[in-house]
């Protein structure tokens, strides 16, 4: 029956990781997880006068390197000057070269968001009238190619040879003590160890060309190195190889000195790996926590420890799973109904962990109900659920095929044990008195040489048959046990079981590439109000109005927003101000106070105090506000989100 069943239980593996890999190819490029929602000059607008700066904003902090924001001509050479830099809160800037010709100009941007990932694209712009560009950015994608397809199934094998390790190092410990001794329980989380530590080194050396140039040449480039360890993604890295150095000193406690001892000496050793392995494990975890989702956006203290949870439960369940399976299909000592029980309460208990901690998980990630169908990361979501509720339900069944299972097998086996004990034994005697017939003669002649060797000959033979014997009841025992059908339906359904955790690994780790459903809703919002605001802003030209659009951070909780400044009618004089702030969804935002400063930087005037008084929600208003001067007005404009957030955003208005 196991040779019928092997050759299904490799094409069964052979199709689910066919299956992942044809997910993580059509995953194509990390998602920007950092959202650009807003720049100035805005995308697609045609300016009067060549401006002095290109801002862009984004939906939270990124990471810049020299070449990072890049204004090309309509002939695609470079106009900017000086690095990048960052102007407040979440925008960032690039000077450009004074007395720039009319034309379309290409902005493109490659960064780093604040959770590790990378973010680039590009957008238009237009001095005086639209013009023929040279440039194409079709092919400037971050996380693509060569390398990001390697860099994805580098994360796919880290996240597998994590579950495998901690999940069948916490099968062995507190389910099935008796397989620290098992030769393929040994190799499963030593090949767990070996898989993990091998994924962080290749993603330790791809991940400058992953965030860079996307060439597979920069990969051993040291120097991309060196920068890489100075990054907050190169330090969990590094930090996650030397935590793999401690649990290799675990493995070789629990597979050496631990399965020598016996059961009554165990205990006091089995607290101690118990202590040692969870904070092991815990490290290994946080090296995930602390770089990508939950380390930013809202509630990040209290998302990192809520990850660390949610991924041991996952590595106890689906590498105990996988541990059990090899149990079942490799072993040949018998697993225990008893081990078999225990694992699925343990289970039981990791499923109610990550249920938990998913729920929190979804709500941060996705922040409304909408999110789930509008969004590339909900519906990735849904189907992370769908596959979660199908492993629940082949579970359920797996525990009944337990509730039935019988310990016969064991008592087979120390039956049989027995049998080889006594064969030993005879076969010991056999040679004793061999040994005793050969001395206790004293006669040198050939009848007594001949005796002697006979002797030895016959405990030989004694002890091949031993063997023999030991062969055929340990052949027997696996064929009884194969013949069992309550573990027979037991192997299916855990065969199952491990089919379906195989693609929900897959699931989770393109859905740890994508934008959360948050940030792109929150970016789509605020492209949605800076369209608006520059439509009305063209639409009251005439009148000589003037609509400023600034996105802002406070970087507290809830601190992200929108701030539009309306004068009308724009003039020397007397103007009328009007401020709204709403949230990145469009809705009013409550916030306690916003400041605004005129500043006319060419003639040195300014900043020019202005407090508007609260209106309603979300919206402030002053009066008369006198501007002396025609020209280029810099408007910064302070909000304050609490009693310690704030920020100031600022955007130049031509007024007069």
């Amino acid at each position: 029956m196991t040779q019928t069943i092997a050759p299904r239980v490799r094409t069964l593996v052979l199709l689910l990781l066919a299956a992942c890999g044809l997910l993580l190819t059509t995953a194509g490029p990390a998602s920007a997880h950092a959202a650009l929602t807003g720049s100035d000059p805005q995308q697609g607008v045609v300016v009067d006068k060549a401006p002095d700066q290109v801002s862009l904003t984004f939906s939270e902090k990124v990471a810049l390197s020299n070449d990072s924001l890049r204004v090309l001509d309509p002939k695609g050479k470079a106009v900017q000057q000086g690095k990048p830099s960052e102007v407040s809160g979440t925008t960032y800037a690039v000077k450009l070269h004074s007395g720039l010709p009319d034309g379309t100009y290409t902005v493109t941007y490659q960064v780093v968001s604040a959770d590790s990932h990378p973010v680039a694209g590009a957008f238009t712009f237009s001095i005086g009238a639209p013009s023929v560009t040279s440039v194409s950015v079709s092919g400037d994608t971050a996380g693509g190619g060569v390398v990001g397809w390697l860099y994805g199934f580098g994360r796919y094998m880290s996240y597998a040879g994590f579950i495998v390790l901690v999940g069948g190092a916490a099968f062995v410990l507190g389910c099935w003590q008796r397989g620290a001794g098992v030769r393929p329980m040994q190799r499963l989380v030593v090949g767990g160890w070996l898989t993990l530590t091998a994924a962080t080194l290749l993603l330790l050396l791809l991940r400058g060309s992953y965030t860079g140039s996307g060439k597979v040449g920069d990969i051993f480039d040291l120097d991309l190195l060196g920068n890489v360890l100075q990054t907050k993604a190169g330090a969990a890295l590094v930090s996650r190889l030397l935590l793999l150095a401690a649990a290799a000193l675990f493995i070789s406690v629990l597979f050496g000195a631990y399965d020598k001892r016996e059961d009554e000496e165990k205990r006091d050793l089995t607290f101690g790996l118990a202590i040692g392995g969870t904070v092991v494990a815990a490290g290994l975890a946080a090296s995930w926590a602390m770089a990508e989702h939950a380390s930013v956006g809202l509630q990040a203290g209290i998302a990192m420890p809520v990850d660390v949870v949610h991924l041991l439960a996952v590595a106890v369940w689906l590498g105990g799973l996988t541990a059990l399976l090899v149990a079942l299909y490799r072993s040949e000592a018998p697993v225990e109904s008893a081990a078999v029980r225990r694992f699925s309460q343990v289970a039981f208990g990791s499923v109610v962990a990550l249920v938990a901690t998913g729920v929190y998980q979804s709500w941060r990630q996705l922040g409304s109900w909408s999110a789930f169908t509008e969004t590339r990361y909900g519906q990735l979501l849904l189907v992370k659920i769908a596959l979660v509720a199908l492993l629940v339900g082949i579970a359920f069944i797996s525990r009944r095929w337990t509730a039935q299972l019988a310990d016969t097998v064991v008592q087979r086996s120390k039956l049989v044990q027995h049998k080889v004990r006594v064969t030993a034994s005879a076969s010991g005697s056999g040679k004793s008195k061999g040994v005793a017939e050969s001395k206790g003669g004293g006669s040198k002649d050939t009848g007594s040489k001949g005796a002697g060797s006979k002797g030895a000959g016959d405990s030989k033979r004694a002890a091949q048959l031993a063997r023999q014997q030991a062969a055929m009841d340990t052949a027997r025992q696996k064929r009884t046990r194969d013949a069992d059908p309550n573990r027979f339906g037991l192997r299916r359904s855990v065969l199952a079981e491990a089919g379906v955790a195989v693609v929900l690994l897959a699931v989770t780790t393109v859905l740890t590439q994508t934008e959360p459903g948050r940030t792109e809703q929150d970016a789509k919002a605020a492209k949605a109000a800076s369209s608006s605001s520059s439509s009305s802003s063209s639409s009251t030209a005439g009148s000589g109005a003037v609509t400023l659009d600034m996105s802002f951070d406070t970087g507290g909780t809830d601190g992200k927003g929108v701030v539009t400044v309306d004068f009308d009618p724009a003039r020397v004089g007397g103007n009328d101000m009007h401020v709204y702030v709403q949230r990145p969804n469009g809705r009013a935002f409550d916030i306690p106070e916003v400041k605004v400063a005129l500043t006319l930087e060419a003639k040195k005037i300014g900043p020019l105090a202005i407090t508007p008084d609260r209106i309603a929600t979300g919206h402030w208003s002053a009066s008369n506000v006198q501007i002396p001067m025609a020209g280029d007005w810099k408007v910064a404009v302070t909000v304050r989100t609490s009693d310690i957030d704030q920020t100031t955003v600022s955007k130049n208005a031509q007024i007069g």
